[in-house]
């Protein structure tokens, strides 16, 4: 288990706990190729390389400025924890961004330059991929989220689970093409445990031609969505609302027979009487003790983002974590 240090600054807004573990299961995976990153108010940075917690303090951070992200390397496609530590190395170099579009552009640049340093030509056999869902958070403006992939950001506030991000996976594809309907989606995405994905980060996307992958990314836009998800398209700004927490997870916490019944679990666990890292514990805890029926063993990661609640006219804000 990896926990990511309790000494950055996430500001008297935020709190913020991140943790990654090669996974729960019957058959535990050999290697960890999930990841993480963590940018705090000063451009301190914590992830991983090699399976182990490293830190880094990023050149010129804008004071205030924060960057989370959650990483699944494709283990399927061979040497997935270098693509997602290569990814990671990229958003360390990356300037901070203050709009969708620049966080879009420059994300877009680094996946190209990452599939010609992972081409055919080098000692990697096949392109490898890596999930990637990222929220930037410019000091004092809305939440910029940028996905890609089967991993997912899920707000929960009120005894409620919310997911705010579509999974690119078949079952997203037939509804783009009005195969399925609502129902169908849910069920299959949200009810049950599948393995296959339709696009990843490197790796490239198959929404653009199902019998091909392709190189560019395909970002789901309100255009290509069925109604049921057009409110939620892969790259937008997000208003974070106060007292809520939002979950930033790759898919191992799902990977079960009954994942909404499993999810339903979460807003008990990640209890607002407690910091964000004793809730992010709390998660992993119960995962390892009380696992969902027909758990499918993954890896787990996971960066909780607790938004602190307004002061009211007689009180004063939480401290700053």
């Amino acid at each position: 288990m990896t926990t990511a240090p309790g000494s950055p600054d996430f500001g008297p807004r935020f709190d913020v706990a991140a943790q990654s573990s090669i996974g729960e299961g019957a058959r535990p995976r050999t290697e960890n190729q999930d990841n993480f990153l963590l940018i705090d108010v000063n451009g301190n940075a914590a992830f991983l390389d090699k399976q182990q917690l490293a830190a880094a303090k990023v050149a010129g951070w804008p004071q205030g400025h924060l960057r989370l992200a959650v990483l699944d390397g494709m283990g399927g496609h061979g040497h997935g924890r270098e693509a997602a530590e290569a990814a990671v190395a990229g958003m360390l170099a990356m300037p901070a961004c203050a709009t969708p579009e620049e966080l879009s552009a420059r994300l877009e640049a680094l996946h190209t330059r990452l599939q010609a340093a992972f081409g055919d030509d080098t000692e990697f056999e096949r392109r490898p991929g890596t999930t990637l869902t990222l929220l930037e958070l410019p000091a004092g403006g809305p939440a910029l989220l940028f996905h890609v992939g089967d991993s997912r950001l899920y707000k929960v506030v009120h005894g409620k689970v919310e997911p705010l991000t579509v999974d690119h996976v078949p079952a997203t594809a037939f509804a783009m093409a009005g195969l399925i309907g609502e129902p169908e989606w849910w069920q299959q995405v949200h009810g049950e445990h599948r393995s296959q994905i339709s696009q990843a980060f490197i790796l490239g996307n198959a929404f653009a031609n199902p019998v091909r992958l392709e190189d560019p990314l395909f970002p789901l836009a309100p255009r290509d969505l069925p109604d049921f998800l057009r409110h939620l398209p892969d790259r937008r700004a997000i208003e974070l609302e106060p007292g809520a927490d939002y979950l930033l997870a790759t898919d191992g916490f799902w990977s079960c027979a009954s994942a909404l019944a499993w999810v339903a679990r979460w807003p008990a666990l990640l209890s607002a009487e407690q910091s964000a890292e004793l809730a992010c514990a709390a998660l992993f805890d119960e995962m390892r003790a009380n696992p969902p029926p027909d758990l499918h063993s993954d890896n787990l990661t996971a960066v909780l983002l607790r938004v602190r609640p307004v002061a009211g006219p007689d009180e004063t804000a939480l401290p700053a974590s």
